[in-house]
């Protein structure tokens, strides 16, 4: 009899360890108060404050161009990405910027190859409606910039999206396989569809994403 229970209860334990366990790190949440974490490609970073939270600020490390900050702590496939950014056009920058802002995924050591999406916040309210046209894009670098994305298939890789200059702005990304979505401020629909993300089922590391002419901050960055 004793030799039965102890048989049942080996194969109870044996039951339960077999049973995979949902672990709580697959969500990340970065709160990007701290430079602790992230590489700087063409970019000086610092934290400060903006409109009452702690942010990362990035200004240009170099030439002219595009500005990163990888967070080595990412391998990224599939998933949902959010963050909140806020973007404007440097001072010293003339009237054709447009504060681009935004999230780099799947992206290879220093940054050689990534996805991208990114907001011209100044286009939101623009009195142009082609301006307004061209809110929200995506871009896959360094093989698909805007331009040709723009020129080949126009309107497809970038659209409206209502936009407050200088403001905090809720952006989310949904991706699975070579399709991705972008949302902003919480809104239930996506304001842009990609369903050939241009380098194909990747992977790789997130950055925060700006153009050197913007005056760019980024805080509160979950990856799920």
């Amino acid at each position: 009899m004793k030799r039965s229970i102890l048989a049942i209860s080996s194969l109870i334990c044996l039951v339960f360890l077999s049973v995979p366990v949902v672990r709580s790190d697959s969500v990340k949440t970065f709160r990007l108060d701290s430079l602790d974490g992230l590489e700087m490609v063409n970019a000086k970073g610092e934290v400060v404050t903006y409109r009452g939270r702690r942010a990362v600020h990035l200004t240009p490390g170099g030439k002219d161009g595009q500005m990163l900050a990888i967070v080595t702590d990412t391998d990224f496939k599939d998933g949902m990405i959010e963050l909140d950014v806020a973007g404007s056009p440097a001072a010293k920058d003339p009237g054709s910027a447009r504060g681009f802002i935004g999230m780099a995924f799947r992206a290879q050591p220093h940054a050689a190859r990534y996805e991208c999406f990114y907001i011209r916040p100044t286009n939101g309210r623009a009195d142009d409606q082609l301006r307004r046209n061209h809110s929200a894009q995506y871009t896959s670098e360094p093989d698909y910039p805007w331009q040709r994305l723009r020129n080949e298939n126009p309107g497809v890789y970038e659209s409206y999206v209502d936009l407050e200059t200088g403001a905090w702005t809720h952006i989310k990304v949904e991706v699975s396989g070579v399709k991705a979505r972008l949302y902003v401020n919480g809104s239930a629909q996506p304001c842009l569809i990609v369903n050939d993300l241009k380098a194909g089922e990747s992977h790789g590391q997130l950055a925060l994403w700006a153009e050197s002419s913007t005056d760019a901050y980024f805080s509160n960055l979950t990856v799920k």
